[in-house]
Order: C-alpha cells, then structure tokens, then sequence
C-alpha cells in the first residue's frame, strides 16, 4: 500500500508513525536537520550487489526522507551528496554518482513543486560535469520561488575548502576598502560561507555507524545537536528519522549557558 507520503507500510505501521508525528512538539522541531547519508556502499555489500546499486537504492531514500522531513515542519534539510574528497573514488563510480541528480531531480521535481520545495546547492558547482550542472540548476530555477522547505544539497562540497574561499573573499573586501579589519566577526565569516542564506543547523544526523564529521559543515555545526545510528543510508527509514527528533526535543540546549539563564 502506497500512501499520500509514498510509505510502502500496513496500515498499523502508518498510523503508528502519523501517532509519533502528532506527539512531536511543533515549537522545538528542528529548522534544520544536515544528514550525513553514510553506508550506500556497504548496504550494497551485505546483498552481493555492486556499490552503485547502494548509490541508487540511497538517492531512492533521499525521496521518502525529504517527504518524511517536510510532513514535520522541518525547514531546511542539507544533505552530503558528494564530498570535495569523494572525487577520489574509482571513475566509474563517480560517473555513476554525477548521473543521480540528474535521474532524481528530473523524477522528483513534479513532487517538489506541488511540496512547495525549493532546491538550493552549496558546493563548487562550476567542477561538476555540465549533465549534473544542468540538472541542479534547472531544479533551483524551477522551484526558485516556492515557499516551503528548502532541500539543500552539498555537492562538491568540503568544509575546509568553505573556510578558505571565505577568508579570501573577507581579504579581498578589506583591501578594497569596503570592510575594515576591526569589524570583521563570526557573523562577518559566517555571511561569506555557503550557508549565508540558512540558518546553521539544529540537528546533524549521521548513519551507518560513523562517528566523525568528515569535513561537513565545520563551522556551522558549532552548537549543532548530534544524533549517529548504526542503520546504513538505504534503510534510513521516517521512523528513523522520527527516533532523531525525538532524541533533539528530549535534550537541553544551553548553548555554553546554564539551563534556565
């Protein structure tokens, strides 16, 4: 049974779900939620089936997921696709990888619009191949005035490489005369990231076991909630999903501060 969320669930599984979404407090749903996809590759290996054949079935999850977070209120979701380091993989699974966004944001966007989703990219956009160029940018422009959740891909994307590109631009405005050095400032930095649009994220999410950020969001993650799981990228379910924002709305954020200051 296929239902309005696209949940291949019985009936008692959906309502236990819908149950889970309504106990959720709608004042303390995280705006955004970063997801480290982790464990395509080995969710593939446990089945005999090639690394691609993760890839494929973890784009496929991108979809329910997206769904699951636009249900609960979430207002940005920014999700690693592709790594400024993961051009060090075999060619032929790059390949394949640079051709997902084409497949699922052609498949999707008809979704996206009637979500009121926008698609954003943060990321050195200009290296990947022109295929995947164009189909990132035609669904930013398609959905460039929608309203709702925006789906944030990183791509291309390393944290590091983030930092650099700010302070050269944070450089080049001092020695042109438009910013002055006393007033540089973490908001000074934090304008000239990728992020500048977002707000740095409430909640990051990290599956398949891993236990590190691999050159994620650096800067932005500094008072972030984090939240690992075992369950590889594939099998990341909206229950899975619900289990982190549950686990966020049990915790205090004191942000360095005293719980009640």
């Amino acid at each position: 049974m296929l239902d309005k969320l696209g949940w291949r669930k019985t009936d008692k599984q959906n309502a236990t779900l819908e149950d889970r979404m309504q106990k959720l407090d709608p004042n303390s749903v995280p705006q955004h939620i970063a997801i480290i996809m982790d464990g395509n590759g080995r969710w593939a290996q446990k089945r005999a089936l090639p690394r691609v054949a993760g890839h494929h079935e973890g784009m496929k999850n991108v979809r329910t997921i997206t769904r699951c977070a636009n249900k609960i209120g979430v207002r940005v979701l920014t999700l690693y696709a592709f790594s400024t380091e993961n051009w060090k993989r075999p060619r032929k699974e790059v390949e394949f990888l640079m051709r997902l966004p084409e497949e699922f944001l052609t498949s999707f966007l008809p979704e996206l619009m009637e979500l009121n989703i926008r698609v954003s990219l943060i990321g050195e956009m200009d290296s990947l191949p022109g295929h995947t160029q164009k189909a990132i940018q035609n669904a930013m422009d398609t959905t460039k005035d929608n309203t709702g959740m925006v789906l944030n891909f990183a791509m291309n994307y390393g944290s590091r490489r983030e930092v650099v590109l700010s302070v050269k631009e944070i450089v080049a405005q001092v020695q042109n005369g438009t910013l002055s050095l006393d007033d540089i400032s973490e908001e000074t930095i934090s304008s000239n990231l990728m992020t500048a649009a977002l707000p740095d994220p409430d909640l990051l999410i990290r599956t398949s076991g891993e236990l590190r950020l691999s050159n994620f969001l650096l800067w932005q993650l500094a008072y972030s909630e984090f939240w690992f799981t075992d369950v590889h990228w594939p099998e990341f379910s909206e229950g899975n999903l619900l289990e982190a924002v549950e686990s966020y709305q049990s915790r205090n954020r004191r942000y360095g501060g005293l719980k009640g200051e």
